[in-house]
């Protein structure tokens, strides 16, 4: 994907090692990625930086993954960020709950492959930029 411009993200994720990889895969396609370690934090960082993207782990300490996004759904200023759930809760009624109840923007299982991640994360980005520039017009 070429880009004039690097996509922000922010990864909420309580294990380094996990967004120092995502981080790794990402940065090549020219992302740009800040990890957060707990949902309280990560919460607020989205706030304050309104990011291109949320990558979020569901399992994080202080505020989960669902509190998250409910949070950040029902304000105005954080709603049309898009988000994809990256987590180890990979029974099909977790998935069915995050794509077709609460409506996330991608879904991604751990262990993942290096390429879904890439996929997804162009995939989204690609929709969400190109509705951006039909509000816009």
């Amino acid at each position: 994907m070429t880009t004039s411009k690097t996509n922000h993200i922010i990864y909420v994720e309580d294990d380094p090692e996990i967004v120092e990889l995502v981080s790794l895969i990402l940065s090549r396609n020219a992302y740009e990625i800040s990890g957060v370690y707990n949902g309280r934090e990560g919460l607020q960082r989205i706030i304050d930086e309104k990011p291109d993207l949320i990558l979020l782990d569901l399992m994080v300490p202080e505020l989960d993954g669902w509190e998250i996004f409910q949070k950040l759904k029902s304000m105005d200023e954080t709603a049309h960020i898009p988000v994809i759930i990256i987590t180890a809760k990979a029974q099909p009624i977790d998935q069915v709950l995050g794509i077709h109840i609460a409506k996330v923007d991608g879904y991604i299982c751990k262990p993942f492959r290096p390429q879904e991640i890439l996929d997804t994360v162009e995939k989204v980005l690609g929709i969400h930029n190109s509705n951006k520039g039909l509000e816009q017009s």
